[in-house]
């Protein structure tokens, strides 16, 4: 390493920049949002707040109205609030988190065009790229979402994943042109049939003919001939992807660019694949199950008959479930879908299932006789993860 290099990265140490230079690219991203959270940590708190006794659509405008406010910063404290539940602390700020995200890809209960519920990306996992909804730009919403995306970063929380490589490819600043772009990246599978038609080499009928130079036509793309059909295919496929979407892509690119994770994305690319996953990671259950903490042997209230049968209830559940009802479960467990270094199982006299999200502590009742039972309830209570905190 030369001197030059050695003072950079001692002046970068200096400016709690050490992300830079740390090697592990997982490291780095935590490095780098502990780094933006520290310089603004006495500042005063943002503070979100939303009604669960409200509609599902008044509990959307109050996330988007939060994440719609110009000249924030970001990484100042954050303290959330649910109104109508009893839940406080960190469980609640990875619920709002998880559902921001979650909200990304599933879509937010705004009224557009005789739909109740718009969504902000289309396609298929990973193959998501933003909507080309006229709306949906004018009403910054994909601003927005860029906003919501490097919030989530800063407190550890959910990544957006399962986007299309070209997008990710050109919201980093890549050139269209050299974006690897696929027809499963087209989620109009209209236009996408249309656009495949000049795949190969067969001949096209008058009508499959016409839909093409209709379509080329359309986007200002000259007509269909012997010698363009391959740059015509190239060419098609690349709008009907990016061209159509600029304007979305350069929004949440400035919504990044508020956050400190642009910075990182542009300065650690190798932080990229991590940052915008190509799909969501499922709950691994082995993984769950070796960050339990079990309860003590040591019980007067509980007897280790009754201890050994729930924890088997428990252990059998997590071997055996759907990847939905783990995802419900550590979300209802934690407040989101990420698993921590450690869990804890509290068995305890009570009629359900409860937890504690700020301490990552599931507590349940030590009356189930049957798995069943013991199933039912769980599964039950796990599943108010998505409106509240539920019995806590």
């Amino acid at each position: 390493m030369s001197h030059q290099e050695e003072t950079q990265n001692t002046q970068d140490m200096l400016e709690g920049q050490c992300w830079l230079t740390v090697l592990d690219s997982s490291k780095a991203i935590h490095e780098c949002a502990k780094n933006a959270l520290d310089m603004h940590e006495m500042e005063s708190p943002l503070r979100l707040t939303m009604d669960i006794r409200q509609s599902v659509a008044d509990q959307d405008m109050a996330l988007i109205s939060f994440y719609k406010r110009p000249n924030v910063e970001w990484a100042r404290p954050l303290e959330c609030r649910l109104e109508g539940d009893t839940a406080i602390g960190q469980g609640v700020i990875r619920f709002f988190l998880s559902t921001c995200m979650e909200k990304l890809m599933s879509g937010f209960c705004i009224n557009f065009a005789n739909s109740n519920v718009t969504p902000l990306f289309e396609g298929e996992p990973g193959h998501y790229i933003p909507s080309a909804s006229h709306f949906l730009v004018e009403s910054d919403m994909f601003l927005m979402a860029g906003r919501m995306v490097g919030h989530s970063f800063l407190h550890g929380g959910p990544c957006l994943s399962g986007l299309s490589p070209a997008i990710v490819h050109v919201l980093l600043g890549g050139s269209p042109e050299t974006a690897t772009v696929t027809p499963e990246d087209c989620p109009d599978l209209d236009l996408r049939g249309t656009i495949q038609l000049l795949q190969g080499q067969s001949k096209l009928s008058d009508e499959e003919r016409k839909r093409v130079q209709d379509l080329a036509y359309a986007w200002d793309l000259p007509p269909l001939t012997e010698n363009n059909r391959r740059w015509l295919f190239e060419k098609l496929l690349l709008h009907s992807v990016i061209g159509r979407v600029t304007r979305p892509i350069k929004q949440l690119r400035r919504g990044l660019k508020e956050t400190p994770m642009w910075t990182l994305l542009t300065r650690r690319p190798d932080t990229v694949p991590l940052l915008f996953p190509q799909e969501l990671a499922a709950v691994n259950p082995e993984v769950l199950l070796q960050r339990i903490v079990w309860p003590e042997d040591e019980d007067e209230d509980c007897p280790l008959q009754t201890k050994c049968r729930i924890i088997g209830y428990m252990r059998h559940f997590i071997l055996n479930a759907t990847p939905s009802e783990l995802t419900n479960l550590l979300k209802f467990w934690t407040g989101w879908e990420i698993v921590p270094k450690s869990l804890t199982v509290e068995l305890v006299d009570g009629r359900h299932p409860t937890a504690a999200t700020c301490y990552e502590t599931l507590r349940i009742p030590y009356h189930y006789k049957d798995y069943l039972t013991f199933k039912e309830d769980l599964i039950a209570c796990s599943e108010t993860c998505h409106s509240g905190f539920g019995l806590i």
